[in-house]
């Protein structure tokens, strides 16, 4: 037995890197000093009006009890509605849960597959989470090198060169979280033909940044693409990014009878039903306006546009415009080797970053914590003004590299 009274699952896992900057610069602030957040990945624009209506009218309502593990009847039909207008997808409201968030429909999908030793593929740059939850559902990580000369997506050959008897699932995330890499309908066909030669390997797809695309209003799916998958695919979703809802914590998953069975029997073990209230508000989402939508893609194309101009006018950095989500992924390899006005040597972008938090007050995330190097992530889920002044902070800090 283990002499520490944490297990072992909770041990191999470490802290959000996000969630550490985000903490680190709030002790900044707490001594005083200015800190301009780049880091934190969640939209600056309040949650829509009629979506604000419809919770205050459902907690007047009473609708703050309990409802089925999986969610109410009308949420999970409106959510099969959504997927088969938007999406292609077809599926029966009794195939679909209900969770805390997307990344609890994630994690839950893994918990109830994973085998200790099973390998879950994953392409990076991936979100910070993907590979810790797998680790927590002692399962093995397989991380997919993604180039920044193949647009940060995975190719039909790595997929196939890495696929094991062992492999349980590939994580497919587009547009990406850090990189706002966006697959098109024949990318993801390629991906399908790897997929359908190997029937053991389960795909789980999380299309949280789905609405958020800047080169085509087109949501392309590989279950869609390919609908012999539809038996072999998770759908995850939620309304955090689209409907700026983070704090609601309303996410969902589609997918196969057996799957969704498993989820909704370790969710009632676990949180049981997502927030009464919550879930009023996610119907409002999905029935209601959505003009709010294009409205915040067109704001963050415009902080896009200034963000990667301003980047690739400081000398060692370059950042290409990417394709979706609200993050930059900015190559800053022209800089590691320099070295700081006090003398340290900046041989990391984890070098960097800390560099540019400790001495300009900028909060950005290490492209390390995504699986590649040497890379930063820039969030520009919020305002130009913001993204201007921290781009001169680092100009300034990078002007200053010996």
């Amino acid at each position: 037995m283990s002499l520490s009274r944490i297990a072992s699952r909770v041990q191999r896992i470490k802290t959000s890197p996000s969630s550490a900057a985000a903490d680190r610069a709030a002790e900044l602030r707490r001594q005083g000093r200015t800190i301009v957040n780049l880091a934190i990945g969640e939209p600056d624009f309040p949650t829509p009006a009629h979506i604000r209506r419809a919770a205050a009218e459902a907690v007047e309502r009473g609708e703050t009890r309990y409802t089925q593990t999986a969610g109410t009847v009308a949420l999970r039909t409106a959510i099969a509605a959504k997927l088969r207008e938007e999406n292609a997808l077809d599926y029966d409201p009794k195939h679909i849960i209900v969770t805390c968030g997307a990344k609890h429909a994630i994690f839950n999908a893994l918990a109830v597959t994973v085998e200790p030793g099973d390998e879950v593929l994953i392409p990076a740059p991936y979100w910070v989470s993907y590979p810790d939850m797998v680790l927590a559902c002692e399962g093995s990580p397989v991380v997919l090198p993604c180039t920044e000369a193949d647009g940060f997506k995975l190719t039909a050959a790595t997929l196939e060169a890495a696929i094991t008897p062992r492999t349980r699932w590939l994580l497919l995330n587009s547009p990406s979280n850090p990189t706002g890499a966006s697959y098109s309908s024949g990318e993801l066909r390629a991906l399908a033909d790897v997929l359908l030669r190997h029937p053991h390997v389960l795909v789980l797809t999380d299309d949280i940044y789905e609405h958020i695309r800047f080169e085509s209003a087109s949501n392309p799916h590989i279950v869609a693409v390919e609908p012999a998958l539809h038996d072999r695919a998770v759908v995850v979703n939620g309304m955090s990014k689209t409907y700026a809802m983070t704090g609601w914590r309303i996410g969902y998953a589609a997918g196969p009878a057996d799957l969704i069975a498993a989820m909704d029997t370790l969710q009632s073990q676990s949180t049981s039903c997502a927030s009464s209230v919550g879930q009023a508000a996610a119907l409002a989402a999905l029935q209601g306006d959505q003009s709010s939508i294009a409205e915040a893609v067109e704001t963050y194309r415009a902080r896009r546009d200034r963000g990667v101009a301003l980047l690739n006018a400081i000398p060692g950095l370059a950042c290409g415009a990417p394709g979706g989500a609200f993050y930059l992924f900015v190559n800053c390899g022209g800089v590691i080797g320099k070295q700081t006005p006090a003398g340290k040597l900046i041989a990391s972008d984890a070098d960097f970053t800390l560099y540019l938090l400790e001495a300009a007050g900028v909060v950005l995330v290490a492209g390390s914590a995504y699986g590649a190097s040497p890379y930063f992530r820039m969030s520009i889920a919020t305002g130009i003004e913001v993204i201007e002044e921290g781009c001169r902070k680092i100009a300034n800090a990078v002007s200053e590299l010996i």
